[in-house]
């Protein structure tokens, strides 16, 4: 489907893959556009943020290890363009440092290489659910007011963040996780709680995709030497209050 198309077919979610290997692009073209996507292709970073600018996917599926320019620059670069377009990056690396980076470097999720289509097509299910939630957060946040929990202000017009004055850049993904949060405090929330409404996918309740961006968030908003805001609670979740110990 050209960009062209794309446009004129507004109700078809349309894909970006971004992988260096054909046979891997064609076989996801062909297994999403089954799923009744349309798809765009690139083939490495550079040729990503070209087709990304003329096509406007919903999301993009970005491997990581391409010629030219690998998939953590060109999250980079989507990101630094003020870009929230959901990403989910395909790799072969499964340690918890290469998941970092990914995730670090602007992706919303990361799958590893090889996988299952169904788990593939549940994430992308569950990214575009979550972006949906972000759009009409964003269209109804002219009427809203900012949330405010202490010393931390959450402007949901403008997806501005601060800390007592200081602001706190954050992801899609780690906005909406305060986001939920703050529309809770002091309020116990379960893991699969946070789960289903931040990820859209029931995840098992043992995935560390939760835990790696509570240490995103706690990272980004203590930088200034902050107390603790979103505590653990053992066995269960977590809360977002004002002092006391984990």
């Amino acid at each position: 489907m050209s960009p062209a198309d794309a446009d004129r077919d507004r109700d078809v979610q349309r894909i970006l893959i971004v992988d260096d290997e054909p046979a891997v692009r064609e076989a996801l073209q062909r297994s999403l556009a089954f799923e009744g996507y349309g798809t765009e292709v690139a083939v490495d970073g550079a040729d990503a943020l070209e087709k990304a600018a003329a096509y406007r996917p919903d999301l993009v599926v970005l491997d990581i290890q391409m010629p030219r320019m690998d998939g953590l620059t060109a999250a980079r670069r989507i990101r630094g363009a003020g870009d929230l377009t959901p990403i989910l990056m395909l790799t072969a690396r499964d340690t918890v440092g290469d998941r970092v980076t990914g995730l670090d470097a602007g992706a919303d999720d990361y799958l590893v290489k090889p996988f299952e289509l169904d788990e593939l097509f549940a994430r992308i299910r569950a990214l575009l659910r979550r972006s949906s939630y972000a759009a009409a957060v964003e269209a109804a946040a002219e009427n809203s007011d900012a949330l405010t929990f202490g010393d931390l202000t959450m402007d949901l017009a403008t997806r501005e963040v601060t800390r007592g004055g200081r602001t706190v850049e954050l992801t899609r993904t780690e906005f909406t996780l305060l986001e939920m949060f703050m529309a809770h405090p002091r309020q116990v929330l379960t893991r699969e709680q946070i789960l289903k409404a931040v990820w859209g996918f029931d995840f098992e309740p043992s995935s560390n995709s939760l835990d790696v961006y509570v240490m995103y968030l706690r990272r980004k908003t203590e930088a200034g030497g902050e107390p603790r805001l979103v505590h653990t609670v053992r066995g269960v979740g977590y809360v977002l209050r004002q002092g006391g110990a984990e």
